[in-house]
């Protein structure tokens, strides 16, 4: 395999198999959120949420992490606000204290919350802006879930940048993968370069899992599998993929790493095998 292909994938995957706490669109608004307070320098009176219907789908009915139990668009911008830590990304809601859970819940109440549809185009779009007596801050998150295109504070531009549907940034070019490659490189890659990256996902994929056949999140589905249809491979398989993605949509704050952004994709391609 051409060396500097192989050294892309090697890439790609470090690029890909991350960790996320949370189901990531929700952690996504809440790294906004974060990173605006951060900008602002203060805690905001109003905060706005546009984002596009995509985005409002997936996140308008899912418990949010470390939060008590809150739900939806106000409750993953509330708890980036209180308690993100912007610099940790897709964790970014990981260190919330019980004390900060409650601060959480009471600014959900005191401020001005108001979320909008944003019409560009482009699937994954967030925007958020905080509005103090004096200040305005705003993040526009594009693309995929940390990909901050553009950051500003009373007017003032920090962060600009240009993206087109598709476009990959700063990231490795997805383009390069085809399935002849893929195999090639799943042949010919040395285990130690990968090692790292995937035993993190065995290892946290696997807890999750094990923690949503044991614990009670959402629907139980991984544990009615096993009541229902059994102990064979192939339903204990099925039964681990749901299994980690009802506890992670239901809040549970173990960290789940991803696939091409999405935590339940990160399961399904992972814990079968």
């Amino acid at each position: 395999m051409d060396k500097k292909l192989y050294d892309a994938y090697i890439k790609i995957l470090e690029e890909e198999l991350v960790p996320a706490m949370g189901c990531t669109e929700p952690i996504a608004i809440a790294y906004g959120a974060a990173l605006a307070r951060e900008t602002l320098g203060e805690i905001p009176q109003k905060v706005i949420i546009s984002a596009s219907g995509n985005i409002i789908k997936n996140v308008k009915s899912v418990v949010v992490p470390n939060t008590g139990g809150l739900r939806g668009i106000p409750a993953a911008a509330a708890a980036g606000v209180v308690a993100g830590k912007a610099e940790k990304k897709l964790e970014v809601l990981a260190d919330i204290t019980p004390e900060e859970i409650e601060e959480i819940s009471s600014y959900l109440e005191k401020a001005d919350f108001e979320v909008k549809t944003v019409e560009s185009g482009c699937v994954f779009d967030i925007i958020v802006e905080l509005q103090s007596k004096e200040h305005r801050a705003a993040v526009r998150i594009q693309g995929h879930h940390t990909n901050v295109v553009h950051v500003e504070k009373d007017g003032k531009i920090l962060v600009d940048k240009v993206y087109a549907e598709g476009q990959e940034g700063e990231r490795t070019d997805r383009s390069l993968l085809c399935i002849e490659e893929i195999i090639r490189f799943a042949d010919q890659v040395e285990i130690a370069q990968v090692e790292k990256v995937i035993q993190r996902q065995i290892d946290y994929n696997t807890a999750i899992a094990r923690e949503g056949l044991s614990g009670k999140w959402g629907a139980g589905i991984g544990k009615i599998l096993l009541m229902s249809y059994g102990n064979s491979v192939h339903n204990r398989a099925k039964a681990m993929a749901a299994a980690g993605s009802d506890a992670r949509m239901n809040g549970c704050d173990m960290p789940v790493v991803i696939n091409s952004g999405s935590g339940n994709q990160g399961m399904t391609a992972s814990l079968p095998v």
